[in-house]
């Protein structure tokens, strides 16, 4: 298996729902909206096994000091293969000269997240409102 990593925004709505749905992400279920949703991203990584989308990352910015990474996702299928450690780097080298680099993990991603950089903010926590029309 080689994989083989682009950075591109343009995705087929198909690929991004099985994607999504592959690790059991609801946002799956509006492929439209997720497709927009990737298409204004400030920066998308995506991992490839021939034509078939497995893993990808994204980032929201300021395009100046801050970079939010929203989206890490690895087909389960590909999990234990180093891409979602790959898709980070990615990300990190693309904003090294950034002064702040966050992602909001889930508690059972916290130790790949460590693995890869990134600390606990001591005095922090994430907080959310989630509301998704269709």
């Amino acid at each position: 298996m080689e994989i083989k990593y682009k950075k591109i925004k343009d995705f087929k709505e198909r690929e991004l729902q099985e994607l999504f749905l592959s690790v059991e992400w609801d946002s799956g279920n509006y492929p439209n909206k997720l497709k927009r949703a990737i298409m204004n991203s400030h920066a998308v990584y995506s991992a490839w096994d021939n034509d078939k989308l497995v893993g990808l990352i994204n980032s929201l910015s300021d395009g100046v000091m801050t970079v939010y990474f929203h989206y890490l996702l690895v087909n389960p299928d590909y999990h234990g293969n180093g891409i979602g450690k790959k898709l980070v780097n990615l990300m990190l080298e693309k904003y090294k000269d950034f002064a702040r680099k966050v992602v909001i993990a889930y508690d059972s991603e916290v130790e790949f997240y460590k693995k890869c950089g990134f600390e606990v903010g001591e005095d922090k926590s994430a907080m959310f409102v989630t509301y998704l029309k269709t």
